[in-house]
């Protein structure tokens, strides 16, 4: 009889650590006190709750952790606690995303989203795209000593607003454009205008009555702002501060994700940069860039997977896709996310994403993550290639912008030519980073080429 009592305690021993193991098994990302070694995830870009809870319930055994970056409901703040409440219950990480969405109630909420939330609030992406942005978008500057409002455009022109409504158009290729209103300011119509040209020429397209209040060529030259590079990168690390430094000051991550400029993005103050890939630009080269970013200025990087093609099917192939975030996993990437948009066109529950590019998700999470045999960072940089400090070159070709503000010279064809013949003689062993004192290269490389011999 003591043996049978024995053997029945051990089966019920047996069964309350089966019972323990298996809820341990299922929910390992929300009870245990460690962080993961990866974090992979869908960004949902819907428009409603209920579209994200879909989302949640197809991927939420296989991923651990759920981007909210919705254009609409990153300003309805209760979308994005039900929506977080409903992922970390899930056992997932939450990360909400936010444009320039940060006001007076956003510093209630963080507070009462890291206290409810915990370590499972993985941070904020704030903003989006600031480098690729600085290149090829519009960006609007204060000028903090002058009152000025300048505007990078598109195009690479430099527009300056100053504080008397005089507007100084500086075009790229050096042509400069001066519009002044009446000095009484009657008419709010500019109605005087002249072009000045690099050679001293001066085109009075609509005279003065009392004259202009600039002369010369040389005169707008000296009080144009972005004159050197390293100027340009103080204003872009000054653009997004205040926010940045008012969430860090609130002891959270701040994220964005990016396709150029990484680098510069760090600097600015992001702890985690997430490297667009999938583009139809080199893999090789865009992890060169964010991990010698991320390994010199000590920071965590990531991917994110988004579109190679601007009508269906969007997204490149499941396997493909797969070997994407299975290369960056070796590279040593943290971060893993899925851009899934939606749109009303498209009919499909789940956005953009097909059933295949779900099963690489799958695949990734079994036989990647949960396989100890795919070493994460086993493939390590021995080289580096060192781009010049405040160099702040698009790097997708020979011929592409400097801060989106300068063109392209002999410096940056030759300096394209190096890196090409580092990336093909090295491949995912390069990184690529910058000439700056404050991140000594030491002995981190067997390899250094540098470009100082262009500048």
């Amino acid at each position: 009889m003591k043996r049978a009592f024995t053997a029945t305690i051990l089966i019920i021993a047996a069964v309350i650590a089966l019972f323990f193991g298996i809820s341990f098994f299922r929910n390992d990302s929300s009870t245990s006190s460690e962080s993961p070694k990866a974090y992979i995830g869908v960004a949902y870009c819907g428009d409603t709750v209920a579209q994200g809870k879909l989302m949640i319930d197809k991927v939420k055994d296989y991923t651990n952790l759920f981007v909210l970056q919705s254009g609409l409901l990153q300003r309805d703040l209760e979308s994005v606690d039900e929506l977080g409440d409903y992922a970390i219950s899930a056992g997932m990480y939450f990360l909400p995303y936010f444009g320039n969405y940060i006001q007076s109630s956003f510093s209630e909420w963080i507070e009462t989203a890291k206290q409810k939330w915990g370590t499972h609030l993985l941070g904020v992406y704030y903003s989006d795209e600031p480098g690729g942005k600085m290149l090829d978008g519009y960006v609007e500057f204060n000028d903090a000593i002058t009152g000025d409002s300048i505007t990078k455009t598109t195009y690479g022109d430099i527009v300056v607003k100053k504080t008397n409504s005089i507007v100084i158009n500086y075009e790229l290729g050096g042509t400069i454009h001066l519009y002044e209103p009446p000095l009484d300011h009657s008419n709010s119509d500019i109605n005087s205008e002249a072009t000045f040209y690099h050679n001293g020429t001066i085109k009075i397209v609509k005279p003065a009555v009392n004259g202009f209040s600039f002369n010369s060529y040389q005169e707008l030259i000296n009080i144009k702002p972005f004159i050197t590079l390293n100027e340009t990168a103080q204003r872009f690390y000054a653009r997004e501060k205040d926010n940045i430094d008012f969430l860090k000051n609130k002891s959270t991550e701040v994220f964005t994700s990016d396709y150029v400029l990484y680098w510069f993005d760090y600097l600015a103050g992001y702890d985690v940069v997430l490297s667009q890939v999938g583009w139809n630009l080199s893999l090789n080269q865009q992890i060169g860039l964010i991990r010698g970013a991320a390994s010199l200025q000590n920071k965590s990087w990531g991917i994110v997977i988004t579109w190679k093609y601007q009508q269906p099917p969007y997204l490149d192939s499941g396997s493909e896709i797969l070997n994407q975030m299975r290369t960056a996993y070796r590279c040593g990437a943290k971060y893993f996310v899925l851009f899934d948009y939606y749109d009303e066109t498209n009919n499909s529950t789940y956005g953009t994403m097909n059933e295949e590019h779900f099963e690489a998700l799958k695949s990734f999470w079994s036989d990647v993550i949960k396989n100890p045999k795919v070493v994460q960072g086993s493939i390590k940089a021995d080289s580096a290639l060192v781009l010049p400090k405040d160099y702040g070159w698009g790097t997708r070709w020979d011929g592409d912008k400097i801060w989106g503000i300068f063109v392209a010279d002999e410096k940056s064809h030759q300096i394209w030519d190096l890196m090409q013949n580092s990336l093909n003689e090295h491949g995912f062993n390069l990184d690529i980073v910058y000439g700056d004192p404050q991140y000594p290269l030491l002995k981190k490389y067997l390899n250094i080429y540098s470009t100082s011999q262009f500048v």
